[in-house]
């Protein structure tokens, strides 16, 4: 007979783990072009658990240099800013892109670069260095001169907020020929030149917007700010009238200004200048905060939501409080209904504690941890699933009694409080072929930062397909003909606990759209991560 341990049908079954992930387990290696999605819809080139910024980036260029694909650049550039909501990775993407194809640069360009923010954004890079030039090409040159002479009144604006680089650097180097008088007057009022620099144009050509922020921030009264702020009609940025404001009354005209993303981000900023001490603002500010059309066209992560719960003072009225919930629930609204019930993998070990964005430095790195987001993704899922299972795990699993009709923030609060040792990410499935091995399931979820360390697979595989293994086996006698494993990651590394095969997907981010290639690829669908950046028409 020949030998059975070399023959084994279940060594065939399960594939060799082919690298080792950042925390020294074993794992499997994703290939570029896989990596480089999954970089993109979640780094944001800050310190994580297991990498810093700069090895980030190392990682982004040499990944870059495997993928000899512009086409698919450009559409990850596209995938990343439109449906992952991202702002550094894309800008990124098209910096490199500069370089490799500039007629498909200036294809995406203005999709990528949708807003001041993210313009700054790739200006720093460029002149970082880190790309090798510290200078604008001519061709991006040409992107940028475009950029500035097309964008409204009201973008260039919102673009100004902010300094290093600031959008006087970006108007001084990328140098634009104002297309009209009123463009060349907004040009010299936004780099401090002087007025007799703007010749043939004077103050007279300034914008009417401009004009009406020059005379509010030289208002006497505050009777005279109100009403100049009120009549704004959201066409100039809060940001710019706050430094002025001269009182409640003004900073309730101000409030209207706000958009609901940052009226969610400011609700203690409200408070303090007493605008919620009057009840028809508080009904206006939650009746903005739970509108569903301007929750998906200001593109808030679910998360965010969570977020300003957490951090809302306690004098904040609870109607506020409720708007929050409501609006999570509105901003994971797309989640589908599944296939079938599914195990749901919730990672809560230690790694899973650092900031979701990663460290930025004190004072600007966000408190929303990994595990957060990753409790709130459990809890979405399970709110449109109610038969599902959730298993917060780090090197064991914790039995938690959950009430699916909870909120999505209440119940995402709860289960993220749960863990903080190491990573074992095979828990979820053990679990699923021990306690709930009578039950029929379409798969699992795991959402997690795919670090697993503790414990081994057989053969020199993960846990994790070991397991897989098993619960494919037991499912299928009860007559789940294909039960898939889905394995979410939510930070930029470039290893999995289990391959990409039929059976198995692997994505990454932190938006809504992830939802979308989940309950396709349950509901057996073909698409997959790298053909949903693939789909991106250009």
């Amino acid at each position: 007979m020949a030998n059975k341990t070399l023959f084994s049908s279940t060594k065939n079954k399960l594939p060799r783990a082919d690298s080792f992930n950042e925390a020294g387990g074993r794992a499997y290696k994703f290939a570029p072009k896989h990596a480089l999605a999954q970089m993109a819809a979640t780094g944001c080139f800050n310190g994580v658990f297991y990498a810093n910024a700069q090895s980030q980036l190392d990682e982004m260029s040499k990944l870059i240099d495997q993928v000899d694909d512009n086409v698919f650049l450009a559409k990850l550039a596209v995938y990343a800013r439109e449906r992952a909501y991202m702002k550094d990775m894309p800008a990124a993407l098209l910096v490199v892109l500069s370089k490799r194809d500039t007629a498909l640069m200036h294809r995406v360009f203005d999709r990528v670069v949708d807003n001041g923010r993210v313009m700054r954004t790739m200006f720093q890079m460029i002149r970082s260095g880190q790309f090798g030039r510290t200078s604008l090409s001519s061709s991006l040159q040409r992107a940028f001169q475009r950029w500035l002479n097309e964008a409204s009144v009201s973008k260039l604006l919102s673009a100004s907020i902010g300094n290093d680089p600031s959008l006087r650097d970006v108007l001084r180097m990328a140098r634009p020929t104002p297309k009209d008088n009123a463009r060349r007057a907004l040009f010299g009022w936004l780099t401090d030149k002087e007025t007799e620099k703007w010749t043939p144009a004077t103050e007279a050509d300034l914008p009417a917007q401009v004009q009406a922020l020059i005379a509010y921030r030289n208002a006497d009264t505050v009777e005279a700010q109100t009403l100049i702020a009120g009549d704004f009609s959201q066409t100039v940025r809060w940001d710019l009238l706050a430094d002025a404001a001269k009182g409640p009354l003004v900073w309730k005209a101000i409030s209207r200004q706000m958009g609901p993303q940052a009226l969610r981000m400011n609700l203690n900023t409200l408070l303090r200048h007493k605008v919620l001490e009057d009840w028809n603002m508080v009904h206006y500010v939650a009746d903005r905060l739970t509108n569903a059309d301007e929750i998906r066209r200001s593109r808030q992560f679910p998360y965010q939501f969570l977020a300003a719960y957490l951090n809302a003072s306690d004098e904040v009225p609870q109607k506020i409080k409720t708007a929050l919930h409501q609006a999570a629930e509105i901003a994971c609204g797309n989640v589908p209904e599944l296939p079938g019930p599914v195990v749901i993998g919730l990672d809560t070990s230690g790694s899973m504690s650092m900031p979701v964005t990663g460290w930025r430095g004190r004072g600007a790195t966000s408190k929303m941890r990994c595990v957060d987001v990753a409790a709130l993704f459990a809890a979405a899922i399970l709110r449109r699933n109610p038969d599902s299972v959730v298993v917060p795990f780090d090197t064991r699993a914790y039995g938690v009694r959950i009430d699916p009709s909870d909120s999505i923030l209440s119940l995402s609060e709860r289960l993220a409080k749960y863990g903080g040792g190491g990573t074992n990410c095979s828990i979820p499935l053990y679990e699923a072929n021990s306690k709930f091995s009578k039950r029929k399931f379409a798969g699992c979820v795991l959402v997690s930062d795919n670090e697993s360390w503790v414990g081994r697979g057989r053969h020199g595989s993960t846990g994790v397909m070991t397991e897989w293994q098993k619960f494919v086996t037991n499912q299928k006698r009860f007559g789940v003909t294909a039960p898939k494993l889905v394995c979410i990651d939510i930070q930029p590394y470039g290893s999995t606990q289990a391959p990409e095969r039929d059976d198995i997907l692997n994505i990454g981010g932190f938006s809504d759209a992830v939802f979308n290639v989940v309950a396709s690829y349950l509901g057996n669908d073909a698409g997959r991560f790298v053909a949903e950046v693939e789909s991106v028409e250009l």
